[in-house]
């Protein structure tokens, strides 16, 4: 369960930022009763998608009604044609991590990367969400050996009780010294899938973590951003996920 990844003292010493993630989904007593595997495995909280007036996309329709219509909490990156955010708390630091998932059906088992487990929508696959068969099931994640990497997870909410997030983001910090040998920066409630911004992992590359540098490696984070109509706001709020994020990886204060 949720609560058992965020209460278990080998996880918190070893994966934090997903400890911390796992603490943070739903209520106390949600976390009590959801699994993992249900977390990474739920479909859209699309308004859309879950209620029975609108054929969309995900439903088998010939259309998105996010674009005209009520997006304030969908994608600001991946171009369509669906706009959901992906709603798993768990994905994020789970691609950060750098895990692998274990899917097992009638044709044996097979190893997928969480990088390369979520799929983005295109028209052939649109009702899809994972590259998960429909006679396969997800037994197990197995996560590497964490080594010396330091770690921030952060996430914005409208209110800080259960709420979903507006934008949340995991950063992993490689370091030499004081300087980042590599960086791994995955943001979470911004696409359909989990988002790695690569662009700010080059840009914290080679660097000492200054409030400046987070700042930079935050803008860079946005690169390519496309906002809806209503959801512009979302691109400022990511910003602030991945600088916080860094900065808590790197120890420094948060303003």
């Amino acid at each position: 369960t949720l609560t058992q990844i965020e209460t278990d003292a080998t996880i918190a010493a070893r994966y934090p930022a997903l400890a911390e993630a796992a603490g943070l989904a739903a209520t106390p007593q949600l976390r009590n009763m959801a699994t993992l595997g249900g977390n990474l495995l739920q479909r859209p909280r699309c308004w859309y998608y879950r209620n029975e007036e609108f054929i969309c996309y995900k439903k088998g329709g010939n259309r998105c009604f996010t674009p005209e219509g009520e997006n304030q909490f969908h994608s600001i990156f991946g171009d369509g044609p669906s706009y959901i955010v992906h709603p798993s708390s768990l994905a994020v630091p789970f691609v950060a991590y750098d895990a692998t998932f274990r899917l097992v059906g009638p044709r044996g088992e097979r190893m997928v990367k969480a990088a390369d487990y979520f799929t983005m929508p295109t028209k052939a696959n649109v009702q899809r969400e994972n590259v998960l068969e429909p006679d396969e099931l997800l037994t197990h994640v197995i996560l590497p050996a964490p080594g010396g990497v330091k770690s921030g997870h952060y996430e914005v909410r409208f209110k800080t009780s259960h709420d979903w997030p507006i934008a949340f983001a995991t950063v992993l910090l490689s370091m030499s010294g004081s300087t980042v040998q590599g960086a791994r920066v995955v943001m979470g409630a911004v696409a359909p899938v989990p988002w790695r911004a690569q662009a700010a992992e080059k840009a914290l590359a080679g660097k000492r973590i200054t409030p400046e540098t987070a700042v930079a490696a935050a803008e860079a984070a946005l690169t390519g951003a496309e906002p809806l109509s209503r959801n512009g706001y979302k691109v400022q709020v990511a910003k602030t996920a991945v600088e916080r994020a860094i900065l808590q990886a790197a120890g420094l204060p948060i303003a």
